[in-house]
């Protein structure tokens, strides 16, 4: 495998390019991994109060609408959101997925899952109380992906 890196002060935004004679499991592993180390530098604005935060998306656990609001979760505080959820659908990357209408929850920050039979199942998070109900229209996607991380 070779790798190259061009220095090209015109562009606007860096852009990685894999060129491969196939699209097997080991280039879909180093796709991945440079999805995941460059969406782990990302960070958001987001307000409390008079306040503004910028926060890596990392430390997001999910948002999710009150009211007219949506709010960031983190595992010991909450953030207004100046986006939609369906905006929000756009900007995340790959490990920010949506469980109910109302949530988008960060996949990575899954400690629990516990279902029930007649209702939506709850999703718990490591080292934070907070939890999220994921509707069952959403369930077996969301399994899925968890699969597909394993």
């Amino acid at each position: 495998m070779k790798i190259r890196i061009e220095i090209d002060e015109k562009i606007q935004e860096e852009e990685v390019i894999i060129r491969s004679p196939v699209l097997d499991e080991r280039i879909r592993r180093i796709q991945t991994a440079v999805a995941e180390a460059a969406a782990r530098e990302k960070t958001m604005r987001f307000l409390k109060g008079d306040t503004e935060y910028y926060l890596p998306l990392r430390k997001i656990l999910f948002f999710e609408t009150d009211g007219d609001e949506i709010y960031a979760h983190t595992a010991d505080d909450a953030y207004k959101s100046k986006y939609r959820l369906y905006e929000l659908e756009e900007l995340l990357p790959g490990y920010f997925m949506r469980v109910s209408k109302s949530t988008i929850l960060n996949i990575k920050s899954i400690y629990a899952i516990n279902r029930s039979v007649s209702t939506s199942c709850t999703v718990q998070f490591q080292k934070s109380y907070k939890q999220v109900y994921v509707s069952r229209h959403y369930y077996k996607p969301l399994r899925n992906r968890l699969e597909e991380k394993r």
